[in-house]
């Protein structure tokens, strides 16, 4: 496995040889980290499956992030726990001065899905949540390439300082928010991030601004057969609410997104529930958009409250900005995920995947798939990805840049339990490598290019507007740590 890896990587090295300034040694020095990389390959996936095994949701990520940070630590970065008041969020440095560039490392499971290593529902025993978004990969990559890239450094082949920042809570809890907030990428020139998908390619667009909330609603308790006249029922608050929502539906912008759960709806039916919570995530491409329909389903469980004779409160978990693109750095990503390539499956790793892919009830693409790259195309940078992250705030603060790499089989959605099955395998580690690899690359390009630099900050600012102040949605509130209790 170790030896096809190789190999294919060095199929594609040639255009570096052919293209790179011979005079620079970046095409050497590339090819030495690819190979460095992939010798360490054992160590990461073992990394990796630990936090995969873990599972830890957001804001609990004890054992995760401990173990990524001692692993920074034993390669020599300077490790500080606890930033922004976030106990699982850390950031680790090494180097000094000019350029800053920084990456970001997830690491929180998603509740209720747990899942074995098979490709059928197989649910593990004593585990409730699962890494059905592969934060474990999106981790073990960003520490591996963290520490190949401070090996150069320390060999002289670049020069600045690394930031790897542990970012806890992306699930919900939106914990790069708080650290945005507290001013941990002001310094920062540039941030390279990945994230496990079931393609491999380069962000180009941007994603959904979104508003997740809690509005908890107050009735008077009764008995519901003897004396229902005497109660009022919250969850009377409640469905109403949900009903006018429905309603709004028809009338909002046709890329907004609103989903629920009644988180709450009473305890026993002989009893009139005399407190009911319904929990809302709400989205849109534009943050101010976003802002003009939650005022709305605000408006909602008001008029909901006063139509049960209840009353209602309300609590913004998290709030996250759409992502701002920048195609210079996209452009320099793209050039570095063809160069490194996607993920070649043996016989038993196409057996596995095409076994999860017959569980989908739609058309999926062949497992070959996963070793192709998609192609960039710059004028997508319009278009939307219909899915929410506090990377958002991330891009509005400092030039941002992500790409995706192939960790489950082809045709598989994020948040299943075959999203789980396939980061706890082979499939998972080998896409984790493409990314590490990716990232590595392109930060030896921020590192070494200044022009690339230059260009990616000058479209960021006009991008952002030169009156942008960053205000996040959240306010001032203190982060939820309770949120998945």
């Amino acid at each position: 496995m170790r030896k096809t890896l190789i190999v294919i990587t060095c199929l594609f090295f040639p255009v570096w040889i052919l293209t790179a300034q011979k005079t620079t040694g970046l095409a050497a020095t590339k090819l030495k980290a690819l190979t460095e990389l992939q010798q360490q390959y054992d160590t990461y996936k073992d990394i990796a499956l630990s936090v995969w095994q873990y599972a830890e949701v957001g804001y609990k990520e004890t054992k995760s992030a401990a173990l990524l940070q001692a692993t920074l630590q034993k390669n020599g970065f300077t490790v500080q726990s606890g930033v922004a008041g976030l106990p699982t969020a850390f950031v680790a440095t090494f180097g000094n001065g000019q350029p800053v560039i920084g990456l970001l490392a997830e690491f929180d499971a998603l509740p209720g899905l747990s899942q074995d290593t098979v490709p059928e529902r197989k649910p593990l025993a004593n585990t409730n949540a699962g890494h059905a978004c592969g934060h474990h990969l999106f981790g073990a990559a960003s520490v591996a390439a963290a520490i190949e890239l401070k090996q150069l450094m320390q060999r002289g082949a670049i020069k600045g300082t690394i930031k790897l920042f542990g970012c806890p809570a992306e699930e919900g809890g939106s914990g790069k928010v708080y650290m945005v907030r507290e001013g941990l990428f002001s310094n920062v020139d540039a941030v390279v991030h990945w994230h496990p998908a079931s393609t491999n390619s380069t962000a180009i667009g941007s994603s959904l601004a979104d508003i997740t909330v809690k509005f908890r609603f107050h009735g008077v308790a009764a008995h519901a057969a003897a004396a229902p006249d005497k109660g009022r029922s919250a969850l009377d608050g409640v469905e109403a609410m949900d009903n006018m929502v429905n309603l709004m539906r028809e009338h909002l912008p046709q890329d907004a997104r609103i989903h629920y759960v009644i988180s709450n709806g009473g305890k026993a039916p002989n009893v009139v529930p005399d407190f009911a919570e319904v929990w809302y995530t709400i989205r849109h491409p534009s943050r101010t958009e976003l802002k003009r329909i939650f005022s709305w389903v605000v408006e909602a469980a008001k008029g909901a409250a006063m139509g049960t004779q209840t009353s209602v409160d309300y609590e913004i978990l998290s709030g996250e900005y759409e992502t701002l693109p920048n195609k210079a750095l996209a452009m320099a990503v793209q050039k570095n995920l063809e160069a490194v390539g996607g993920v070649q499956y043996t016989a038993a790793e196409a057996a596995f995947a095409t076994a999860i892919q017959q569980g989908f009830g739609y058309k999926v693409p062949p497992v070959t798939a996963a070793a192709t790259i998609e192609p960039l195309l710059l004028e997508n940078i319009n278009t939307v990805f219909y899915a929410s992250t506090d990377v958002g705030d991330i891009s509005w603060t400092v030039p941002t840049i992500g790409m995706g790499a192939a960790t489950w089989a082809p045709g598989t959605p994020p948040h299943s339990w075959q999203a789980v099955a396939c980061g706890g395998t082979s499939i998972g580690f080998k896409g984790m490598m493409v990314a590490a690899k990716t990232m590595t690359l392109t930060a030896l390009d921020l590192f070494t290019d200044k022009a690339l630099l230059q260009n990616a900050r000058k479209e960021f600012l006009a991008a952002r507007g030169a009156d942008f102040k960053y205000e996040a949605i959240v306010g001032d509130r203190k982060p939820p740590f309770n949120y998945r209790d």
